[in-house]
């Protein structure tokens, strides 16, 4: 049995994406790491953090990056299908560059991997996910954060990124285009085993100024032109609403943790900013869902999407 890991990534050094940190999380289990690279930014040195690295293990492949031809954030799931493609694993690990596994889910994930490796009703592998907000000690539970995604899938060529790359779908007839990426006909949800493993999030967990930044790049890419907005520290609200979290972090976040810098930027205690929209966790009918589902429903979420059927679970 082989793994591959798989992602792709442009200016994840200036945009503060725990980048080393996403591909040593699980460079240990996968037998390789495939990086599609994009140009970024003269004042970006994502290409040589991965360098850096130093293991043989990664191989790094080049595209374009073209929003223009890929708008509504379907350039992610064009990228990530780049890589995917040059994959040679029996399973493919796909890991966001702000997502981050656990040293302690490592063997749970090899052996689901081995024990659904020959079976042909299973064509992922659903993880937890644990979303972080504002610093580390900030975790979400609330409704409207995805509990759970596909992460790990099988090295499929029916299988494909779907919409903004945070999930998958089986195709019948494919090429890559904005349309189809988007598209739900002719497309089905995989069938996936859910595992006890947990995906630690931190894309939200930057500094205020370079979280807005990485905001508005997502709206060019979303649009397909520049942005023409004028970037302020973003305000992550008070975080006396966030739940906080008491477990541990990955042993290889630990340094990022240390530095943490932006403390006296965030707000502790208080209410939301009436300047702005409210965020979902701030909204009433939000926060009376999230109290049912977390004290009623043992976690199940009302309502919620879900880009995936699930057919085992592993123990």
């Amino acid at each position: 049995m082989t793994i591959s890991g798989y992602t792709f990534v442009r200016n994840a050094v200036k945009l503060s994406y725990p980048l080393k940190e996403s591909i040593l999380s699980i460079l240990d289990l996968v037998d390789e790491f495939v990086i599609v690279y994009c140009e970024g930014d003269e004042d970006d040195n994502t290409l040589e953090d991965i360098k850096s690295i130093g293991n043989d293990k990664i191989r790094i492949v080049e595209a374009k990056w073209d929003p223009e031809k890929f708008t509504k954030n379907t350039l992610y799931s064009y990228l990530s299908d780049v890589a995917k493609n040059t994959c040679i694993g029996d399973w493919l690990f796909y890991l966001q560059v702000d997502e981050i596994v656990h040293e302690k889910y490592l063997p749970i994930i090899q052996k689901a991997c081995s024990a659904y490796l020959n079976d042909p009703d299973i064509e992922g592998l659903l993880f937890n996910y644990r979303h972080f907000w504002g610093d580390y000690d900030h975790c979400f539970t609330h409704h409207g954060w995805y509990p759970h995604e596909i992460r790990i899938i099988k090295n499929l060529p029916e299988i494909h990124s779907w919409r903004d790359a945070q999930s998958f779908r089986f195709y019948e007839n494919f090429e890559p285009t904005t349309e189809f990426y988007m598209q739900k006909a002719g497309t089905r949800k995989l069938k996936v085993a859910k595992i006890p493993a947990f995906i630690y999030h931190y894309g939200w967990v930057r500094p205020p100024y370079t979280m807005s930044t990485k905001q508005d790049r997502m709206v060019e890419t979303w649009e397909g032109r520049k942005s023409e907005t004028v970037i302020v520290d973003f305000d992550y609200g008070p975080l006396n609403w966030v739940p906080l979290f008491k477990g541990s972090h990955p042993q290889i976040m630990q340094g990022l943790i240390k530095e943490l810098s932006w403390q006296d930027s965030l707000k502790f205690t208080g209410n939301p900013s009436e300047l702005r929209r409210p965020y979902k966790h701030e909204r009433f009918k939000y926060r009376v869902k999230s109290w049912i589902e977390l004290n009623l429903l043992g976690g199940r979420e009302i309502g919620g999407f879900k880009n995936y059927r699930i057919v085992a679970k592993w123990k």
